[in-house]
């Protein structure tokens, strides 16, 4: 169960930002908080802010301290990073990197992070806190060598088998260390997908399909959409040319057959009821899913394979730019998936960034789910949820009767874009 994520000296972050999942103690939908030992957690969170706040900046934090935990420990000694950071600065220009996690895992409290450049790892460390006891460091890595406490024994030795450029995380586990074995599962179990660039996540939800409990979840949810077909058939063929769609270029035609020769494919189609000209139903007709479906559907389906995924296993999902293509009614359906005891029996969380501001209305976020990204002057991004928004002027905290949407709009939240004098702009050459 993720706490806390942190990012700071990373894209447009200058200073640490903290985006957290610990609920807050206030009274609306309850649902959608869940309690973890003596702790409570959100079980989702919705990133809002202009073009080039940062939303797309935070979630590629997430998914690149994700990877560098899953791969540094696979890199050859040469081997660099791709860590960009504040730019804009020259006291941040040369500086690391920073990423830190807090999260629950087999109820202990692990509080993990490092420091990186392009080069090596700069810092790194460890702890954990069980029950109401202190926190209590496991490791402590810092330029001048590693430093390992007799709590965390499996990786005792160990310090002079890790490279500049490697976690020592990730080589306790390549040493079969448990608890570092358990750490790098749990950041296996984060997923971040991109809601634009989404073809590439339709293998997972086939995967889903071969499974019957799956499969008709999957089924029920797609009825419940409303999606217009009452059915769908999903099957494997052998790949036969006339699989392709018609405008393919034709460059690229037969490079594309040569690869697929031989390879079973699976293939969806979509059933639909087919009527007389009196509106009496004759029977279905088979729809191509890529060939004749909208693009939001094929979105829907798309994305529907890592959404139930996460909600049967559970762990995280992030999801960029998730309304796109999207009515913003099957964006809500999907992110109520997460508040739905029924769906998300094992407390999935979901983070999503979205334009989406009926969500705002109708979403039944609480307060402490909507986070606002905005720069400042110098071009660095800001993050800060609708909880701890207080009126200029004021220590009051915005009231839960609000209209979020109808505010955010107005400007009253910030993270919106100046457009200036937009009647101006609609006049502009007349």
């Amino acid at each position: 169960m993720l706490i806390e994520f942190t990012v700071g000296n990373f894209l447009s972050f200058r200073e640490p930002k903290t985006l957290s999942l610990e609920a807050t103690n206030i009274t609306e939908h309850k649902h959608s908080a869940f309690k973890y030992g003596s702790s409570k957690l959100l079980k989702s969170a919705v990133l809002y802010g202009a073009n080039s706040s940062g939303k797309s900046n935070l979630i590629k934090a997430m998914s690149i301290m994700k990877k560098i935990v899953m791969t540094s420990a696979e890199k050859s000694s040469a081997s660099k990073f791709d860590i960009v950071p504040f730019l804009l600065n020259t006291s941040t220009e040369n500086e690391p990197s920073f990423f830190e996690v807090v999260f629950f895992l087999d109820n202990i409290r692990y509080r993990y992070g490092f420091e990186i450049d392009n080069v090596a790892i700069r810092g790194e460390w460890l702890f954990k806190l069980e029950y109401k006891n202190e926190e209590q460091p496991l490791f402590i890595r810092e330029n001048d060598g590693i430093g390992v406490t007799e709590e965390f024994q499996e990786g005792m030795r160990l310090e002079s088998k890790t490279r500049e450029n490697a976690l020592f995380l990730s080589v306790v586990d390549q040493f079969n260390g448990e608890v570092a074995g358990s750490i790098i599962k749990w950041f296996n179990n984060w997923g971040t997908i991109s809601g634009l660039s989404h073809e590439n996540y339709r293998s997972v939800t086939f995967s889903l399909l071969d499974n019957k409990k799956a499969k008709d979840r999957l089924l029920d949810f797609f009825k419940d959409l409303d999606l217009g077909f009452e059915q769908i058939k999903f099957r494997k063929e052998k790949f036969q040319k006339s699989f392709l769609p018609n405008d393919i270029p034709s460059e690229f035609l037969e490079d594309i057959i040569t690869d697929l020769k031989g390879k079973t494919i699976a293939r969806i189609n979509t059933i639909h009821k087919k009527f007389d000209e009196n509106g009496n139903q004759v029977g279905f007709e088979d729809f191509d899913l890529r060939g004749q479906e909208s693009s939001g559907t094929n979105k829907v389906f798309d994305i529907s394979g890592p959404i139930f995924d996460t909600l049967i296993d559970g762990g995280i999902l992030v999801i960029d730019e998730l309304d796109a293509k999207l009515h913003p009614l099957i964006t809500a359906a999907i992110t109520n998936l997460f508040n739905s005891p029924e769906y998300n029996p094992k407390n999935a969380q979901l983070i999503f960034a979205t334009h989406d501001t009926n969500l705002l209305s109708y979403g039944r976020f609480r307060r402490d789910q909507i986070y606002f990204l905005e720069k400042d002057k110098y071009e660095a991004s800001d993050l800060y949820s609708l909880i701890e928004y207080k009126e200029e002027g004021s220590d009051k905290k915005i009231r839960k009767d609000r209209s979020f949407e109808k505010d955010y709009i107005n400007g009253r939240y910030g993270a919106i874009p100046f457009i200036g004098n937009f009647e101006e702009l609609l006049t502009y050459g007349e």
